[in-house]
C-alpha cells in the first residue's frame, strides 16, 4: 500500500505526448459494466492504494483510489461504522475510485445518501498531467461548483482520482428484516407507504413475488417498528443484503442483457415480472432480457426517469440515452477543460465524449 501519484503523472505525460489514449483501471471489477468498451492503453492504478487518513471521531476518512472496498469496510468495522452508500464489493475487487467513477451505491441508498453525497474531497490528474485538489476534510469545504461530486458518473473521463475524502456513519444498534408474498404493484405501493411513515427504513426491494423491507437503527425503535408493520421477521439475512448489493443474486446471474431504470418510485411495474427486481422503495428497476434503449427510455421517460443498458449487450454502441444539445456542449467543455486531447477513457460515457 503506497504512493504512486508520481508514476501515474508520468504515464499520464508520456500518453499526452504520444497522444496515445489511456483507460483507467484498478480492480478491474467495472470493465464490462456501467458504460461503453473502451479500446485504449489500460493504466493499471491498482498499486495506488492505502488508507491515508481515518479520523472515527469526526465520521471521516481519506483514501487513495485504488483502496478496495474490503480493506476500507474492515477498518471501519474495527470501529463500528460503516460505507453509507453501501456499494457493491464485486467479490473484493472493487475500488473506492471505480465506485465513485461508476457512481455506484448499494441498498441504503435512498435513505443514507448516495456516493456523491457523501464525497468531501478529491485530489485527480487531468489529461494535461497536473494534480489538482478539490474540497476537502468538512462539509463546509464542500460548496459551489463541486468538482469532487462531478466525478461520481464521469466514468474517469475528466480525470484520475488519486486520493478521496469521504464521511462516514455509525453502525445501526440492530437490524431487522421483513418480509411479505404480494405482487410487484403491490410492492411498490407498500414501499412507498412504508417510507413516507416514522420508522428506521434502511432497505426495501421486491423481487419474485416478495417484498423485503430492512429496519436499522436503535433496537428499541427497530423493534417498535417491526411490531407495528407486521410480516414475517428473518433471522440471518445478512448475506440476502450482501448480495443485492454486489449483484450476485440469481437474478443477475447469465447472459441476457441487464438494464437499468431510475424512476418515480410510484410508478406501477411494467413488462414480466420474473424478469424485474425493484429497489431502492421503487426508485430502481432491474430488467433482464433484449429490449432497445430507445423503447426503454420512452418507459422510463413517461415515468419520470431515464434507462441504462447497465450490463451485457452491445457496448460499442450508445448505453444511455443522449442527452439534449445544451447538456451535450456543457459536457464537451467539461471535457476539455479537464482533458483538452482527450487520452482520458474516450468513448466510455458517450462515444461522442
Amino acid at each position: 500500500m503506497s504512493d504512486h501519484t508520481e508514476a501515474i503523472l508520468s504515464a499520464v505525460r508520456e500518453a499526452g505526448a504520444r497522444q496515445c489514449p489511456l483507460y483507467i483501471s484498478a480492480g478491474g471489477s467495472k470493465q464490462h459494466i456501467a458504460g461503453r468498451r473502451c479500446d485504449a492503453q489500460i493504466l493499471d492504478i491498482s498499486a495506488h492504494r492505502g488508507i491515508i487518513d481515518y479520523q472515527p471521531g469526526e465520521l471521516v476518512m481519506t483514501a487513495r483510489a485504488g483502496t478496495t472496498l474490503v480493506d476500507i469496510v474492515a477498518a471501519l468495522a474495527a470501529e463500528n461504522q460503516i460505507l453509507p452508500f453501501e456499494p457493491p464489493q464485486f467479490d473484493g475487487r472493487a475500488t473506492l475510485g471505480g465506485t465513485l467513477a461508476c457512481n455506484l451505491s448499494g441498498p441504503a441508498r435512498p435513505w443514507y445518501g448516495s456516493v456523491r453525497d457523501t464525497v468531501l474531497g478529491t485530489r485527480l490528474i487531468n489529461g494535461k498531467a497536473e494534480l489538482l485538489k478539490f474540497g476537502g476534510q468538512v462539509m463546509k469545504n464542500v460548496a459551489g461548483y463541486d468538482v469532487s461530486r462531478l466525478q461520481a458518473g464521469a466514468l474517469g473521463t475528466l480525470g484520475i482520482m488519486t486520493e478521496i475524502s469521504i464521511r462516514l456513519l455509525p453502525r445501526p444498534e440492530s437490524t431487522i428484516t421483513l418480509c411479505y408474498e404480494m405482487s410487484a404493484p403491490e410492492s411498490v405501493a407498500m414501499m412507498n407507504q412504508r417510507a413516507g411513515q416514522p420508522g428506521p427504513l434502511s432497505g426495501a426491494f421486491w423481487l419474485d413475488g416478495k417484498l423485503y423491507l430492512r429496519i436499522s437503527g436503535a433496537a428499541s425503535a427497530v423493534k417498535h417498528t417491526a411490531d407495528l408493520w407486521g410480516g414475517e421477521q428473518l433471522d440471518h439475512v445478512q448475506d440476502l443484503w450482501a448480495q443485492l448489493r454486489d449483484m450476485s443474486l440469481p437474478f443477475f446471474a447469465g447472459d441476457k442483457p441487464l438494464w437499468r431504470l431510475s424512476l418515480n418510485s410510484s410508478a406501477l411495474p411494467t413488462g414480466d415480472p420474473a424478469q424485474t427486481l425493484i429497489d431502492w422503495g421503487g426508485a430502481q428497476r432491474w430488467l433482464r432480457g433484449e429490449f432497445s434503449l430507445p423503447e426503454l427510455q420512452r418507459t422510463a421517460q413517461s415515468a419520470g426517469g431515464h434507462a441504462t443498458l447497465f450490463c451485457g449487450g452491445d457496448r460499442n454502441s450508445e448505453v444511455r440515452p443522449t442527452p439534449g444539445a445544451l447538456a451535450q456542449r456543457l459536457q464537451r467543455r467539461l471535457k476539455y477543460a479537464f482533458d483538452p486531447q482527450g487520452i482520458l477513457n474516450p468513448g466510455r460515457l458517450y462515444g461522442w465524449l
